[in-house]
Order: C-alpha cells, then structure tokens, then sequence
C-alpha cells in the first residue's frame, strides 16, 4: 500500500479509536470493579494489526493511548494505558506472526495482557503486590471482553479486506 494511502487509513483509523475511546468513557460499564472496560478501541488496532501493518498499527495505539488520555483521563490513565497497551501489542503481534492463532485467540490474548499489564504498574505504583488478587477478575474480564472485540474484529476484517489489498 503506498504511502499516502496508508497515513490517510491512520487518519481515519485514529479518529475512530479517539471516537471509540469517548464512547467508553459514556457507557456505564461497571459491575462494581473498578478499571475494566469493554476495549472498544483495540477493534481500530486490531484490524489496523491486520490490514495496514505492524509498525502502522503500533503508532496508532500509541497515539490514541496519548490522545485520548489527555481528551478524557489524566496522566495516570495514560500511564496504566499505555503499560497495558504495550504488553498487549506485543503479545497479539507475537502472536499474530505465528499465523497460529485465529483474530479471535490473539484479541483475547490481547485483552488478557492488557489488564496484566495495567496490574503491574499498579503494583509498582503502590508498591505492594497484593493487589494482585485482583488478576483473576482481571483474567475472566480480558477473557470476555477479548472474544467479543475479537469477533466483532474478525468480521470486519473479512468486510474491509478488499479495500486494504497491498
């Protein structure tokens, strides 16, 4: 793909992650725990991941980590966002590269991560590790919320495919 189309896709890819990132921040998504989210926005890094590139998709993520937490968090939830979206990215890129795994596994994985990532920055930040019994919630969330991004990000890349032949 060349590259004026490619930073056009970005453009548009960031500005509905930064879209996504609003919504979540109006959906009353709490079951009494705090920080878990649905992970709208990684559906935009996921199939940025798939049908654009690597270094491409990482870019978006870490500019829509930045942007959306000065539009709508402070300096901390860009810190757990970011810790939490490095070690994702690397995992579903990991991943991904084996040509093992369905979009499915790797959101999952992802999601999973996300919240592991975020956990150990907290535990560092309060420097105390008992805030890891928290993990097992976190796991069952990144669960569940993974397999439905994932799904929802494997229909679209099946849908959008053809725009983004290289």
């Amino acid at each position: 793909m060349e590259w004026g189309k490619k930073t056009a896709y970005l453009g548009v890819f960031l500005a509905i992650a930064l879209i996504c990132s609003y919504i979540e921040t109006l959906i009353p998504f709490q079951f009494g725990i705090p920080g878990i989210k649905l992970g709208l926005t990684n559906i935009v890094v996921i199939l940025a991941l798939y049908l654009i590139g690597t270094g491409e998709a990482f870019l978006l993520s870490m500019l829509r980590i930045a942007l959306s937490g000065l539009l709508f968090g402070n300096l901390f939830s860009v810190a757990y966002s970011a810790a939490g979206g490095i070690l994702s990215f690397l995992v579903m890129l990991l991943l991904k590269k084996t040509d093992k795994f369905s979009c499915i596994s790797v959101s999952v994985a992802g999601g999973i991560s996300h919240n592991i990532g975020q956990i150990l920055l907290a535990a560092v930040i309060v420097n105390s590790f008992h805030i890891m019994y928290y993990i097992p919630v976190l796991l069952l969330a990144g669960l569940i919320t993974g397999f439905l991004i994932g799904l929802l990000s494997q229909e679209m890349i099946v849908r959008l495919s053809g725009l983004f032949k290289k």
